[in-house]
């Protein structure tokens, strides 16, 4: 009779000994979930490569600096939320002061570290794509094909790629290849040539957005001053509507690729090339570079006046004429200037 009523005692200690427990064991998973994860005062990178499981991943977390609990903490948390088929690979930035909580919450989500590549306004294509090749986090896939063979992947074949990708600062992430990225500025410059190309003035002498963009490519490379470009837009137009050759220089410096040597003569402006616009009326066949927004804009949109000549005043901006006798006697003052 003694035993028997000492049963219910017993059992009640014994729950409330295995409740106690559970309520700490609950607690310290709750507490490890929630307390920063101890670490570099930079934080550190963590990698998760494609086709990883929880299980994987689990392992990968334990190795790193603060997650030294038991992995079933860990695995619990991702099974408990149903996270476990949401886990991205992908580099992930461990922040010093994130959670665990908030770790696994960053890798559900994929958000990945992003890297970026600047296209400067007034490359050339080669030099786009030598910084493509020379970017460790790009996956190269094009190092071996032509500019002909790149243009025809990206489903566009026959089309010169000078001038068809916007300068722009693209965020990526790991893993990204190097045709990816070319689609994508190929992209974004179809949007901002179609969007130039709606805004055009109604004088502009343009037969179609491709020449608009050669024409962008030309003023890319006259000025690097934004309030110049449509001056510059302007005296370009002015000498097409009147059947002027351009005599613009970077359209020659273009067209002698590889000879030019950083000095260009009066023998090169002789010379009879394709892009030489001292000897050839229009504009040349293609883009000579990459241009940016203003640049586009310009081209579209000339700024009105008399001005059909221009020449640089050694400052980085230029000095416009509305006659010839004008443009040698600008000539002569800012040749002397150069000299002193």
């Amino acid at each position: 009779m003694l035993l028997r009523n000492r049963i219910p005692s017993l059992l009640t200690a014994l729950a409330l000994v295995f409740g106690s427990a559970l309520y700490l064991l609950y607690a310290d998973y709750q507490r490890f979930l929630d307390t920063p994860l101890a670490g570099s005062a930079e934080g550190w990178v963590l990698d998760l490569k494609p086709g990883m499981g929880v299980g994987d991943i689990v392992r990968e977390l334990q190795e790193q600096p603060g997650l030294s609990r038991p992995a079933l903490y860990l695995e619990t948390h991702i099974r408990l939320n149903g996270l476990a088929s949401r886990l991205k690979a992908g580099e992930y930035a461990v922040t010093p002061r994130i959670t665990p909580r908030g770790l696994i919450e960053q890798i559900a989500a994929g958000r990945v570290i992003q890297h970026a590549l600047s296209v400067v306004e007034g490359w050339t294509f080669q030099q786009l794509r030598q910084a493509l090749a020379a970017h460790p986090k790009i996956v190269q896939t094009l190092r071996e094909a032509s500019d002909a063979e790149i243009m025809t992947r990206l489903g566009r074949a026959g089309d010169h790629p000078e001038g068809r990708f916007f300068p722009d600062t693209y965020h990526f992430p790991t893993g990204t290849t190097d045709e990816a990225f070319l689609r994508r500025a190929l992209a974004a410059m179809d949007r901002q040539l179609n969007d130039a190309w709606s805004r055009r003035a109604p004088n502009a002498p343009l037969d179609g957005p491709y020449q608009a963009l050669i024409l962008a490519s030309i003023i890319e490379k006259e000025t690097g001053l934004p309030e110049e470009r449509p001056a510059v837009a302007g005296v370009f137009a002015r000498r097409l509507q009147k059947g002027m050759l351009l005599q613009t220089d970077p359209t020659v410096i273009y067209g002698l690729g590889d000879a030019f040597d950083g000095n260009l003569r009066r023998k090169d402006l002789v010379a009879d090339t394709p892009y030489n616009t001292y000897t050839r009326k229009g504009l040349p066949p293609t883009p000579i570079a990459l241009p940016g927004a203003a640049s586009l804009a310009a081209a579209v949109n000339p700024a009105p006046g008399n001005a059909l000549y221009f020449v640089a005043t050694g400052d980085g901006g230029h000095a416009f004429s509305a006659t010839l006798a004008e443009h040698n006697q600008a000539v002569r003052r800012y040749q002397l200037k150069r000299k002193n």
